[in-house]
């Protein structure tokens, strides 16, 4: 019956495009799962602190901050741990600004985006951390998403393999290791970390409920599965990368996402051992039917008391004053 199975599967084949054109527009698949994947994460994310009591689509406010930056660092930290692709002998220093052919990196997408999401919560007045532990399944599932834009782009492979499930790269493609024959079936990295990163969507989740865990003590869960995952599949991809020490950049990487992810969990339980009284700082509230934005301030509203009108006055002073 398995073996059956297996001769079904055979392996599994790379997409044959990874662009489209509309008229002179090219629309890169890659880009699409990225964007897909932070849609999904916004909108979970607001219902997420909506049902918290938080103001409805506040978190639009700290993403315009938290993913352009998040996006920004990606690329940064990827071309600095490539720096050969990019600055190396024959390379176009230019094609490190062609993030549209693929290229960025979680841990710098993580660093930027919790420096802007850090200065979104204060501009907001929500907690960081009730910001941090909202988003921790919905970026999983981003995440998710956004490794089927490695599929189309045929890129981030493991080691090669004979399994049924090996996937299938063209060739010659500039990603193909040097000596492998044509038809050398790869490690398909990317589904692995699909399957991980959606797997710890609903450990996140049930741990979140069943446990009640806040003051970031879900994103510290967050940080220890995804980057237990990624421990493994950096370690059997064959794309080039920075080694230190023996290891993969990207896995010590990992390694140090694991000892944050603890670090949090256990400072915050002993700093914070209750729940959060509310999502928002103290002084910051938000009340449901308010007009003003969440910040709560009345720097650009008048707050003073209407005036009269000439009318009103005229009636007044017709009035016969009493003795």
């Amino acid at each position: 019956m398995i073996t059956a199975a297996a001769s079904v599967v055979a392996s599994i084949p790379s997409p044959s495009i990874s662009y489209f054109d509309i008229g002179p527009l090219r629309i890169h698949i890659y880009a699409l799962c990225i964007i897909a994947g932070i849609i999904v994460a916004v909108l979970w994310t607001n219902a997420r602190l909506t049902k918290r009591g938080a103001e409805p689509w506040v978190v639009i406010d700290i993403a315009l901050l938290a993913v352009p930056l998040a996006i920004i660092a990606a690329r940064i930290y990827h071309v600095l741990t490539h720096w050969g692709f990019y600055f190396g002998e024959g390379a176009n220093p230019m094609s490190a600004f062609y993030i549209w052919e693929g290229g960025i990196a979680i841990y710098g997408a993580l660093i930027g985006g919790a420096i802007g999401a850090w200065l979104g919560c204060r501009w907001t007045g929500i907690r960081f951390w009730t910001f941090a532990d909202a988003l921790a399944p919905g970026l999983l599932l981003a995440q998710a998403i956004g490794r089927f834009g490695n599929w189309f782009n045929q890129e981030l492979f493991g080691w090669p393999t004979d399994a049924p499930w090996g996937l299938e790269i063209d060739y010659p493609n500039p990603a193909w290791p040097i000596g492998l024959p044509e038809g050398t079936l790869f490690q398909p990295t990317f589904l692995y970390e699909v399957i991980w990163n959606v797997l710890g969507v609903l450990v996140v989740v049930w741990v979140g409920r069943r446990f009640r865990l806040q003051w970031g003590r879900l994103f510290a869960v967050y940080l220890v599965w995804y980057s237990a995952g990624r421990i493994v599949w950096e370690s059997i991809r064959i794309d080039p990368s920075e080694i230190i020490l023996g290891l993969r950049s990207n896995v010590w990487a990992a390694i140090l996402g694991v000892v944050l992810g603890i670090v949090i969990f256990f400072v915050q339980k002993r700093r914070h051992p209750g729940l959060e009284p509310s999502p928002y700082v103290s002084g910051r509230e938000w009340t449901a039917g308010q007009a003003v934005q969440s910040q709560n301030t009345d720097d650009f509203v008048d707050v003073s008391e209407p005036q009269t009108s000439e009318a009103e006055g005229a009636t007044a002073t017709s009035t016969p004053a009493s003795k």
